[in-house]
């Protein structure tokens, strides 16, 4: 990958990671973790287009989160990385995903795709799991702080119905692992970033001035409210369109089967014919 930075413009800087030729796409990494998890899906887009990964504030190659962060700092950031690659086409996964579509309210985006989006649509997101959550990590338990966002993400998955003790003792194996350490150290932002996403709840009509051309997907297997949130935006966007995506869970934009990047390829190198 070929590295580059680009100002903050607060006396800081963001490394983005580009590969591949053809027209330029922005990816925004999920909450909890960095853009190191989407190597794979990069180099696969990468073969139809110019792929871009940064790392949003907190993780390494980016700035610090600074107090009373909102997700209009995360928008201006974005606005400063599609400025320096040239870039009118943004893909975001969970709460990068948010982070996408609070920016094509604002922002020149020609082409949208979110996976999984973070979106809280009426209530959506759960946020029973948020304060156990901080308290876990002021206490500085961190493995108790990561079964109860792993619970909270994803409500419906396998590892959210075991005991909490047993889900534990999984993540204890677990971040002994590469990816496990890298979302251990990633467990502070996520209190910022979810809440943000808790803050911005709002119907599906608040994302109707989305003019860019959009396309909302989801796992199959995947949380079911990531699903209901696709078919609202859908229906309040004035071009969106939901896409369910078979056999595919909540990390499937990580492993990047052919299958699973297939649609976006197709989608982020279409010729875009909407204009605002």
């Amino acid at each position: 990958m070929r590295d580059q930075w680009v100002s903050d413009g607060r006396g800081g800087s963001f490394r983005v990671r580009s590969v591949g030729q053809g027209p330029p796409v922005v990816v925004l990494h999920g909450g909890g973790i960095d853009s190191r998890e989407y190597e794979r899906f990069a180099r696969a887009l990468g073969e139809h287009c110019s792929v871009h990964l940064y790392d949003r504030r907190g993780r390494p190659g980016a700035p610090p989160l600074g107090p009373g962060h909102t997700v209009e700092v995360d928008v201006d950031d974005l606005a400063r990385v599609l400025d320096h690659v040239g870039a009118t086409r943004v893909i975001g996964h969970s709460g990068g995903a948010f982070v996408a579509a609070r920016a094509a309210l604002r922002l020149p985006v020609e082409r949208l795709a979110v996976y999984d989006p973070g979106i809280s649509i009426d209530g959506s997101v759960a946020t029973a799991w948020f304060e156990p959550y901080r308290q876990a990590m002021r206490s500085g338990d961190t493995l108790r702080a990561m079964a109860l966002v792993g619970a909270g993400a994803d409500p419906d998955g396998a590892a959210a119905r075991l005991p909490l003790p047993l889900q534990i003792a999984v993540l204890r194996l677990f971040v002994r692992t590469p990816v496990g350490r890298r979302m251990r150290e990633q467990l502070p932002t996520v209190e910022t970033e979810v809440g943000q996403i808790i803050a911005n709840d709002a119907p599906a009509e608040a994302y109707a001035g989305i003019t860019a051309t959009t396309l909302l997907a989801h796992g199959a297997r995947s949380a079911s409210y990531f699903g209901d949130v696709c078919e609202a935006l859908a229906a309040a966007l004035p071009d969106g369109s939901a896409l369910r995506i078979p056999r595919a869970s909540h990390n499937a934009m990580n492993i990047a089967r052919p299958a699973f990047v297939e649609p976006f390829a197709q989608f982020l190198t279409a010729r875009t014919t909407h204009t605002s």
